[in-house]
């Protein structure tokens, strides 16, 4: 979905990815393998040869600046650092893009418990750097890219979740 919005005093041509997952463990779960930055190479595809480089504490705080070395496309490795902005255990928390391959970047984790488990809402805005281009790019590369990393994302925590403990 795109959407114009306004973020750091410039209008920004944003987009947006939500993608919603139900995974039967307790909200506590949840938010204890979510909130250590260590799980996060589990999640994410290998294709992408993401490794954190900075040093990262056993669980994520807000203020926490978090760097990762990524080759998101054509193999060009790319350095990406994140804050974590926001964080109401164990409800929801937020990074953002400092620095990356992306003009902007605001990802939110929303868990809520129901009552087959929890429900996570991821929900993206993200800007391009490639002007009166963005769209194009957008359309023909970046979304699908997003799609496959969180349909990745979906099925290994379908795999890792439903492993008995």
């Amino acid at each position: 979905m795109k959407e114009s919005t306004h973020f750091e005093n410039e209008s920004l041509q944003a987009y947006q990815l939500k993608r919603i997952q139900r995974l039967p463990v307790s909200l506590d779960v949840a938010w204890d393998f979510f909130s250590s930055p260590k799980n996060l190479p589990k999640i994410t595809p290998p294709w992408l040869d993401f490794s954190i480089v900075s040093d990262v504490p056993e669980r994520m705080r807000k203020g926490e600046v978090i760097t990762y070395r990524i080759r998101p496309l054509w193999g060009v490795p790319m350095t990406w650092v994140s804050e974590i902005t926001r964080m109401e255990k164990p409800f929801l928390f937020i990074d953002e893009q400092l620095s990356g391959p992306y003009r902007f970047w605001r990802h939110q984790h929303h868990f809520k418990s129901i009552d087959s488990g929890v429900e996570m809402t991821d929900i993206v805005y993200y800007a391009l750097k490639f002007g009166v281009l963005s769209d194009i790019i957008q359309s023909v590369l970046i979304k699908k890219r997003l799609e496959d990393i969180f349909n990745y994302r979906r099925s290994i925590l379908t795999e890792i979740f439903s492993q008995p403990s």
